[in-house]
């Protein structure tokens, strides 16, 4: 069970250090790259991901202020705004919907204004190759609910127009004598992919799943999992499917799909995002 909700009522007690500057990739007290927490990718180090973005402030260097930052990577939400609250980093990476609602739910965050690169990603799943039939349906499904604008309808109802403090658990459609797909979820993109306080998966990506198993009439099982873990999950087979969110649609930073392995295919996209980070107040 996650415990987002409780370490972010911890945040409200402690005093706020910040980032050291206000945006930019470059810490101001001591001249050291910005040290940026991000949910852990499935398939790229910490390392290819300073490289690409070394890479890439290099070439904007003539017309952005932007520095690399140095990438940290966590398992979960829960531990990575534990190192912020105790100042391990200075900045957390995430999306901007996700962003709305940390700082919702405590005052004592903030958005980093400057220096963040527009980038936006691509929400998506992902499963093996070899269950590229079960891709075929997933992607005939969201292009139909993206035409008959579900996905939209169900992007203001648990996204933009949501009650943080009452986000509603998601029953999947149950059928019978039909093939049983297991999907991971995390909890860790609140109120995106969203584990609530009594255990059950709620948000917009298990929303996005209810509708789908509608259309292709399976039974979907959620697996309540760390993002860290998706990875094995997929590859031991835990999980048949993951949610995915590394697909650049700017591919100034990183190549298109950089994080997908060799034997995953992912599915048409159902939703995107602009990337923000979060610091705490100065």
């Amino acid at each position: 069970m996650k415990k987002i909700f409780a370490l972010l009522m911890t945040f409200a007690l402690i005093f706020a250090t910040g980032c050291g500057s206000q945006g930019g990739e470059k810490n101001s007290a001591d001249n050291e790259p910005l040290k940026l927490g991000t949910i852990k990718y499935l398939n790229v180090t910490e390392t290819l991901l300073d490289n690409y973005f070394e890479k890439a402030s290099s070439r904007m260097a003539q017309t952005s202020s932007m520095r690399a930052p140095k990438h940290i990577f966590f398992d979960n939400m829960t531990s990575m705004l534990a190192a912020l609250q105790a100042g391990q980093i200075d900045a957390l990476s995430t999306y901007e919907s996700v962003g709305d609602y940390l700082i919702a739910q405590n005052s004592s965050v903030e958005l980093v204004t400057k220096g963040v690169p527009k980038v936006s990603d691509s929400f998506c799943c992902a499963m093996l190759e070899e269950n590229s039939a079960l891709k075929k349906e997933f992607d005939d499904a969201i292009l139909k609910l993206t035409a008959d604008g579900t996905l939209k309808k169900l992007a203001e109802e648990y996204i933009d127009n949501a009650n943080y403090n009452d986000l509603p658990a998601v029953e999947m459609p149950h059928f019978d004598n039909a093939a049983t797909i297991k999907v991971a979820v995390t909890g860790d993109l609140p109120p995106l992919d969203f584990v609530r306080a009594d255990g059950k998966p709620a948000g917009f990506n298990t929303a996005v799943l209810s509708a789908i198993s509608q259309l292709v009439g399976k039974n979907f099982e959620l697996v309540d999992i760390d993002s860290g873990a998706r990875a094995a999950a997929l590859t031991s087979k835990l999980v048949d499917v993951v949610f995915w969110v590394a697909v650049p649609s700017d591919e100034t930073f990183a190549p298109a799909n950089f994080d997908k392995s060799d034997g995953v295919i992912v599915t048409e996209p159902y939703f995107t995002d602009e990337i923000v980070h979060v610091q705490t107040k100065k």
